[in-house]
Formats: C-alpha cells, sequence, structure tokens
C-alpha cells in the first residue's frame, strides 16, 4: 500500500505545464497540414484561392467546387480518423495496462471491418447501415479479447494473442465475404489496407460522427477515472472506483472510436499504437507517467498531423498515381512494433 500511495502522489502531484507548451505546436502543425491538405493534389489550387475560400472570399468556381466536394471532405476525414485512432489507442493502452495495445493490434479494427462487409453485404443500397454496423463489430471484438484474456489469464502478453487471434479470424471472414460477393465493395484493396482515395463528399463523415463524438467525450469523461485505475485495482476499490466497470468503458470508448474511423477510411493501423507512444515520453520522458487526460489531447492533434502527413505523402510521392495511406502507415508502425518488443523493457511489455 505504500508502494501505491507513493504512485498515487507521484502521478497526481506531477507538473501538468509541459502539455500546453507540447499541444500548441502540435495542433498548429495540424492546421498547416490541414491547409497543405486543400491545395496539394493532382489539381494544384494557389493558397491565396485555399484562403479566400476559408475566409469566404471571392475564388473562380472550378476551385470552390473542387475544395467543397474533394478536397475539404478528404481533410476533415484524415484529421478526424487520426485523431480517433489515436485516442483510442491511448484509452485501450491506459485502460488495459499493455504498451503493445491498440485498435489494430488487439482486433478491433478488425472487427469493425467485419461487420461494415456484413452490413454492405445484407444491406447494399444503405450506406447508414454500414457506418452503424461498424460500432458492434468493434465493441464485440473488443470484449471478445477481454474475456478470452480473462480466461487465459489476463496477462499482456495474452491480451495481444487473443487480438491477433480474432484479426486473423475477422480478416478471413471478410476475404471469403468479397471473394464470393466482390461487388459489395468497390475497391476491396483499399479497404484492408486503409486509405482516403475514396472521399468525395461529406456522407461518411457524417455518417461516423456520433460514433467519433461518444468516443471523444466518453475519453474526456473517463480521463481522471483512468489515472486512478492505473494505481491498480486494489487502490481503485479503496478509493471507491470501479475498476471493472471503468475498464469495460474506456476500452468500449476506444472501441468506438476505431469503428467511426473505420466506416471512414477503411482498416488504417498502427496510429494508435504508435502516437499514444510518442506522446506520453515526450510529455513525461522515459521514466515517468503521463496525466491522461493531456495524453489524449496532445495525442488527437499529433494522431490528425500524423495521418494528414501521411496522406500528403500518399498523393504527392507517386504522383500521377496515389499510394494507400494504409502502406506507409505500415511501413513506420510494424518497425516501431518490433521496437517495442525488443527493447529492453520486454520484461514489462509482455508480462
Amino acid at each position: 500500500m505504500k508502494r501505491s500511495a507513493k504512485s498515487c502522489i507521484r502521478i497526481f502531484s506531477a507538473d501538468a505545464a509541459p502539455a500546453p507548451l507540447l499541444a500548441a505546436p502540435v495542433a498548429a502543425l495540424m492546421a498547416g497540414l490541414m491547409l497543405c491538405s486543400l491545395f496539394v493534389g493532382a489539381v494544384r489550387i494557389p493558397p491565396a484561392e485555399v484562403l479566400a475560400w476559408v475566409t469566404g472570399g471571392a475564388l473562380p468556381a472550378r476551385s470552390r467546387l473542387l475544395l467543397s466536394v474533394l478536397r475539404w471532405p478528404r481533410t476533415l476525414a484524415c484529421a478526424l480518423c487520426g485523431a480517433a485512432l489515436a485516442v483510442s489507442g491511448a484509452l485501450l493502452q491506459n485502460a488495459l495496462g499493455n504498451p503493445l495495445a491498440g485498435p489494430s493490434t488487439i482486433g478491433v479494427n478488425a472487427g469493425a471491418g467485419l461487420w461494415f462487409v456484413l452490413g454492405a453485404l445484407l444491406f447494399p443500397h444503405v450506406p447508414a447501415v454500414r457506418s452503424a454496423a461498424v460500432l458492434p463489430g468493434a465493441m464485440g471484438n473488443a470484449c471478445l479479447v477481454m474475456l478470452i484474456s480473462r480466461r487465459a489469464g489476463a496477462s499482456r502478453l495474452t491480451i495481444v494473442l487473443a487480438g491477433v487471434a480474432l484479426s486473423a479470424f475477422s480478416t478471413a471472414v471478410i476475404d471469403a465475404i468479397v471473394t464470393w460477393r466482390p461487388d459489395i465493395l468497390v475497391d476491396r484493396a483499399a479497404f484492408s489496407i486503409g486509405g482516403f482515395a475514396g472521399i468525395a463528399a461529406m456522407d461518411s463523415v457524417f455518417f461516423a460522427l456520433p460514433c467519433l463524438c461518444a468516443g471523444f467525450a466518453g475519453a474526456v469523461l473517463l480521463a481522471g477515472r483512468l489515472d486512478i485505475l492505473r494505481l491498480g485495482d486494489e487502490v481503485a476499490f479503496s478509493l471507491g472506483l470501479p475498476a471493472r466497470a471503468v475498464r469495460l468503458s474506456a476500452v468500449l470508448c476506444g472501441a468506438a472510436l476505431a469503428a467511426g474511423a473505420v466506416s471512414i477510411c477503411g482498416m488504417i493501423g498502427f496510429v494508435g499504437l504508435i502516437v499514444p507512444h510518442i506522446v506520453r515520453r515526450a510529455l513525461r520522458g522515459r521514466n515517468a507517467s503521463a496525466k491522461t487526460l493531456p495524453l489524449i489531447a496532445v495525442a488527437a492533434f499529433a494522431g490528425a498531423a500524423l495521418v494528414l502527413l501521411c496522406d500528403l505523402l500518399a498523393r504527392t510521392l507517386f504522383a500521377p498515381y496515389e499510394a494507400p495511406v494504409g502502406i506507409l502507415l505500415s511501413f513506420l508502425g510494424a518497425p516501431f512494433f518490433l521496437y517495442l518488443l525488443m527493447s529492453g523493457k520486454r520484461s514489462r511489455v509482455l508480462s
């Protein structure tokens, strides 16, 4: 108990000043990348016309149409999906106490993708059903991972292995359905890898907003409770906190955020793994703990900036062709995942 009390003092007395200092430049970077996303593409729009469109000024009808119908929906989708996946990863890592947890590594993305495909199969002419179906799929896989890990022994390695198994099963079912009915998805590869090339209207963003808003609101409300939960279940119970209910609520909020992102951009991976780690170390250093609320706030900006940057690179590196954003994120995420496994903290990561 003495050790737990010391941990409690360390977490709640930590100086929160670095959070605003880090959030301001990251938010400015995100805003700058959003502006770049508006004028960079197959047809380049001059920055002056972009600024005129943002401020409500006069600009050519062609540029106004391009910005309103194509560029702005895609830019907003990139920012929302990046923020959602990053905050989802931060919630899952803090709730499960596992630095390897993330919406892609514990099967949340794959579950959302499976139910998205099932919605497209059963209701091919009702796009809203696809977006609504991702939520029970993501939450179902998240709950299954927690149940399996509890039955098998809730170690950090068990959680990851259960997530890998559920991801493989969900992906196999997706492949079987799309092989049987290839017409239900316009671009199977783009959905499986993840990307924003198909964003040509605000419809997909509007359909995902309820999931995203609920997830972001839940993350903010649960932040203080997650700080207490990180001290251990015994300390949480002694302070009157229902540890299991808080953990389940955080996992479900993370699943809702991932579900909203999958319904927009497909099964993009590794954002929820990379961003929380980098932000946590930037806030508190290698050996200290960051509070949850500053972590999710900065992670939201950083996740949006990362996805916007990868989308810009995907549009420009191989022009006039466009690479899926998920490929670039996999090139970044796979080495990072291996680094976490091979680092000197293996015992803490996997035990």
